[in-house]
């Protein structure tokens, strides 16, 4: 067991009720004890109203879970009357007195009571789980989407990189993560346990995560690298077999080829761009024959803007009918195409603030990465058909051109590609045009 897991075990132990002791959730309503506890100053009396606050939500049902949820919304609001006068008061005169009276107004009180709450050992993790009942709700319950800031406001603090610790998975890692990585991955399906160890075993083969010391069984982010030679244009050859891995001296670049978060409650907290970042220096130091860090990505909206363009676009539906029958075989002539037409999606194809349509897209190219390449029967999974009728991308993380690359990005909306992927896209906007 890790110090920190032993830590959470022992911080737990200290707070157990002792034997016989009454349940205080048990006898007070859910929103007595918030009440109880926003008023408690002392830390021992509030981690033990922390802990039976959570023990009590987590024994609602849907519907207990919901009115908790307006508790939160209505009760525990802003109070405009006395932010309007903490407002005045400040404009009045600016002093360090006004100016605290106005931030305290200013934060909903919901917001202490989950900082409250996270007195009680395990309490992060709730609260993540917490968050994402919430998201859960909001399609059906827009009204309670005013305490979402609150939550990403406070996640945005307590998963701040300075706190997250990156650990290299390996097949020594212990039994519980390891499952969780199969559970957790996102992009390329882990079958069992052999195509894990496919992916972990090999001299060739990295995986790293991002953890939380405050959850520290609890994978946030991981990504599987492959270490390859040259930059590869298909993910089942990365996860053939029947391969024979590369020994130390062969391989030259370093293939980011699966990206997963782990916790949805935590979605909208970026994680990615770190994790990439400090990958790319553990591999620089441990590694350095390695000259070339790329993606092999998916382009996971693709298929759905084929459909959108193919009723004026002949040979777009013709993609989108070879796609639809999932054999290689019947893809094959259309890869041209493909590759053309995916190209022009990627470079072209813009939400209405300018940022490139694709959210994978997105990621990478803020991340400050160049879109290099761009192939067909790239993946060949059934969900590859699905979503992208085959095609991938390599996203070339340059590390002299990142912050140059990331600027533009952010600021022009200038998305940095290879020339010949310029070329592609220029051909992909007459393809099939009437």
């Amino acid at each position: 067991m890790s110090r920190i897991a032993y830590f959470a075990d022992l911080m737990t132990t200290l707070f157990e009720r002792r034997p016989g002791k009454p349940d205080v959730a048990s006898r007070a309503p859910i929103a007595e004890l918030c009440a109880a506890l926003l008023s408690s100053r002392g830390e021992v009396s509030g981690a033990r109203l922390a802990r039976d606050i959570l023990a009590h939500y987590a024994r609602l049902d849907a519907e207990g879970r919901r009115a908790f949820f307006a508790y939160l919304a209505a009760d525990l609001d802003l109070d405009p009357d006395r932010l309007t006068e903490a407002a005045a008061a400040y404009k009045a005169k600016r002093d360090a007195r006004t100016l605290a009276k106005l931030t305290r107004e200013a934060e909903p009180r919901r917001q202490e009571l989950f900082r409250r709450l996270n007195q009680a050992p395990g309490a992060t993790g709730e609260l993540v789980r917490m968050r994402l009942d919430l998201l859960n709700l909001l399609p059906e319950a827009p009204e309670l989407g005013v305490i979402d800031p609150d939550f990403q406001h406070l996640f945005a603090s307590w998963f701040n990189r300075g706190f997250l610790v990156l650990r290299h998975i390996d097949w020594r890692t212990p039994a519980n993560i390891l499952e969780k990585i199969i559970e957790y991955e996102a992009v390329h399906a882990i079958n069992d346990w052999d195509d894990l160890q496919r992916r972990l075993r090999p001299n060739d083969r990295r995986c790293f995560a991002f953890f939380h010391p405050a959850m520290p069984e609890e994978p946030l982010i991981f990504v599987e690298v492959a270490l390859t030679k040259g930059v590869p244009g298909s993910v089942q050859t990365l996860l053939a077999e029947g391969r024979t891995p590369l020994a130390d001296g062969e391989f030259d670049t370093a293939v980011f080829y699966s990206i997963s978060n782990c916790q949805e409650g935590l979605r909208g907290i970026s994680f990615g761009n770190s994790l990439i970042k400090q990958v790319v220096e553990e591999v620089r130091v441990d590694l350095p024959q390695v000259s070339r860090y790329v993606t092999l990505s998916p382009v996971p909206t693709l298929a759905r803007w084929l459909e959108k363009v193919a009723p004026e676009r002949p040979p777009v539906a013709q993609v989108l009918e070879a796609a639809a029958k999932a054999d290689p075989k019947a893809m094959e002539p259309h890869k041209a195409i493909l590759r053309r037409l995916t190209a022009e999606y990627l470079l072209h194809v813009k939400r209405g603030d300018g940022m490139p349509a694709d959210p994978v897209a997105r990621f990478h190219l803020g991340n400050g990465a160049l879109l290099h390449d761009v192939h067909a029967l790239a993946d060949t999974s059934a969900n590859g058909f699905r979503q992208s009728c085959t095609a991938m991308v390599n996203y070339l993380y340059d590390v002299a051109k990142v912050e140059r690359n990331n600027e533009a990005f952010v600021t022009d909306r200038q998305v940095a590609a290879a020339k010949q992927v310029l070329a592609l896209a220029d051909q992909g906007e007459t393809t099939g045009k009437k």
